[in-house]
């Protein structure tokens, strides 16, 4: 398959031994691996498209099954924008809510510090032995006490810049809805709202000054929509009736993936593929052909290192 994809060289598969090496020192970590549908798998983020096979989790792991709000915000915050996170994360704490953020700096260690006495999740973009920033271990271990920690890479992984966004999708994917406090024009917690949107969730922003270019993003979300929010009662208003509503996971769509595309199909689906970013329903819709055959293809691709996948299904070539 990778051959198909384009791949020059034979792709390294990992052996039993390797992968007992692995399960090993996630043990001496605390880690579980967990799937889609099991225990301690955070049930809205199993009806993602997306969702990762394996999710490695630690802490204590009831809170992942427990309503999340995520909070996100702006690295660089503003004295206000801090002290509203934490009133606001540890308002929602206390009624009955799990906090979710990603660990970074400003908006989000402020959101986990102040909601740690009713369990908060970190969402990390590395391995759960190289976190980042390095200066929040001490915070991400007060979190585990009480709350959990997930991460979708592998030990030892450091994070890119192209892992934040893939992060982000797992924040407002195991939510019900995202609230925005503090973001700046083309920042990462608006690719988190935008994320968010396409994921069917609740999108919630605080509106700032026009003079602070730190509310900017967040006061354009109410433009387009977002829910305008200045305390917690709003955000629980609501959320209420989505959780009245029951849970339903992704069925399998049945259709074997044991099968080849054929040169015409193949061609026509990676000629469709450029670095811009599409998402999958577009190019299934574009390619005229069957989402099993789709699939085939883009797994040939990443399996060759020519296929890189962004946050809310997008795709993209290498």
């Amino acid at each position: 398959m990778a051959r198909r994809g384009g791949a020059s060289r034979p792709g390294r598969i990992c052996g039993e031994d390797d992968a007992h090496a692995e399960l090993a020192a996630g043990k001496r970590l605390g880690v579980s691996l967990v799937g889609p549908g099991e225990a301690s798998y955070p049930p809205r983020l199993a009806t993602l498209d997306d969702a990762p096979p394996l999710l490695g989790v630690r802490g204590a792991l009831e809170v992942l099954m427990r309503p999340m709000i995520a909070i996100v915000g702006s690295r660089n915050a503003s004295g206000a924008g801090l002290k509203f996170a934490g009133k606001l994360a540890h308002d929602l704490s206390d009624a009955g809510f799990v906090i979710a953020s990603g660990l970074a700096r400003g908006i989000d260690q402020a959101a986990h510090r102040t909601s740690i006495h009713g369990g908060t999740v970190a969402m990390l973009a590395g391995g759960h032995d190289r976190i980042y920033p390095p200066e929040h271990e001490d915070l991400l271990a007060a979190i585990l006490a009480s709350g959990a920690a997930i991460s979708e890479m592998p030990l030892g992984h450091v994070p890119r810049a192209r892992d934040f966004p893939r992060r982000n999708r797992l924040i407002s994917g195991a939510a019900l809805g995202v609230v925005v406090v503090e973001a700046a024009h083309r920042s990462g917690s608006l690719i988190t709202a935008r994320i968010a949107a396409e994921q069917g969730r609740e999108v919630f922003a605080v509106p700032g000054s026009p003079l602070d270019p730190r509310a900017a993003g967040t006061n354009d979300l109410i433009k387009q929509g977002a829910t305008l929010i200045t305390e917690a009662a709003d955000v629980i208003q609501a959320v209420e009736p989505i959780m009245e509503r029951p849970i339903m996971l992704r069925e399998p769509d049945g259709e074997p993936l044991d099968f080849e595309a054929d040169a015409s199909e193949r061609a026509r689906i990676v000629n469709l593929l450029g670095p811009s970013p599409i998402s999958l329903d577009d190019l299934i819709r574009m390619a005229d052909a069957s989402p099993a055959i789709v699939r085939v293809v883009l797994l040939e691709l990443e399996l060759a290192g020519r296929l890189e996948r962004h946050g809310g299904g997008l795709i993209s070539l290498i």
